[in-house]
């Protein structure tokens, strides 16, 4: 009989505790909130390597090197800010899915 109760005993605490910890991992992390896009100012203290106040294809890393062609506006090569601020918004991952 006491075999039963440890064994329930046992199984009961060992999902209370896969339940709690898969709630913990669920909830709203402090260190993942929603941020605001980089400014173009912040873009260029981190990747404008030459300090020329644009952008080359070489230096851009990331999301931007991804769409780089749809924000160079004119084709030359470069981004700037006046381009930066014209460039189409990306669209917001849905995280509900």
């Amino acid at each position: 009989m006491e075999s039963k109760t440890l064994k329930l005993g046992l199984i009961t605490g060992a999902l209370s505790l896969v339940f709690m910890l898969n709630g913990n991992a669920q909830q709203e992390r402090p260190d993942r909130e929603r941020r605001e896009p980089p400014t173009f100012a912040e873009l260029l203290k981190h990747m404008d390597e030459n300090e020329d106040g644009k952008l080359s294809k070489k230096e851009v890393k990331g999301p931007l090197k991804e769409h780089f062609d749809k924000v160079d506006l004119n084709e030359d090569g470069f981004i700037t800010e006046e381009e930066f601020k014209k460039a189409p918004k990306p669209k917001r991952r849905n995280r509900d899915n």
